[in-house]
């Protein structure tokens, strides 16, 4: 990862992510989580203020994180609820490989959500 690689180097990385998961298992130097839909990192096309707010978060954590892989949950909440919004992105019929995978996608989901509470 090139995170890692800049780590390395000494220049601080945060990665901002919809899969704290995976940046968990991949081992990011530090990330920011935020539960937004994929593609919408930092918040919904032209709300300037979210997406502010989640650069200033990400900064935040940038400076203040010091333990190597720990990772920060935003409080930003989307302003629709997430099946609506995905609905604007996804497709009706989702292809066969997203449809083997989405029930132990699901649960990844369900079980990562219970750790956090």
């Amino acid at each position: 990862m090139l995170a890692r690689t800049f780590e390395a180097e000494g220049i601080s990385t945060i990665m901002v992510t919809m899969m704290p998961y995976w940046a968990e298992r991949i081992g990011t130097p530090r990330s920011l989580a935020v539960e937004f839909p994929f593609g919408h990192t930092l918040g919904p096309p032209h709300d300037v203020e979210m997406q502010m707010r989640v650069l200033r978060q990400a900064l935040t954590v940038l400076e203040t994180v010091r333990t190597p892989g720990e990772i920060t949950h935003s409080p930003e909440v989307w302003p629709v609820p997430h099946e609506e919004a995905s609905k604007s992105w996804q497709p009706d019929q989702p292809s066969p490989i997203i449809a083997a995978l989405a029930p132990d996608f699901r649960k990844m989901l369900r079980d990562h959500r219970r750790e956090r509470k």
